[in-house]
C-alpha cells in the first residue's frame, strides 16, 4: 500500500528529474560539450542525479 509519504517522495523525485532535464536542455551544444555531456545523455544524467 502506498502512503502519502511514498507518493510525495516519488513526485519529488520525478519533479527533480524534469527540472534537471529542462535546465540542461536550455544549454547550447557548446555549453553541454564543455560539461562533457552529449545532448542524448540528458535524461540519463537527470535520472542519475536524483538517486
Amino acid at each position: 500500500m502506498m502512503t502519502f509519504t511514498n507518493i510525495l517522495g516519488q513526485y519529488r523525485r520525478w519533479k527533480g528529474v524534469q527540472d534537471t532535464i529542462r535546465q540542461l536542455n536550455r544549454l547550447n551544444d557548446n555549453e553541454l560539450n564543455d560539461l562533457g555531456i552529449g545532448r542524448w545523455r540528458i535524461r540519463e544524467i537527470a535520472q542519475n542525479s536524483i538517486r
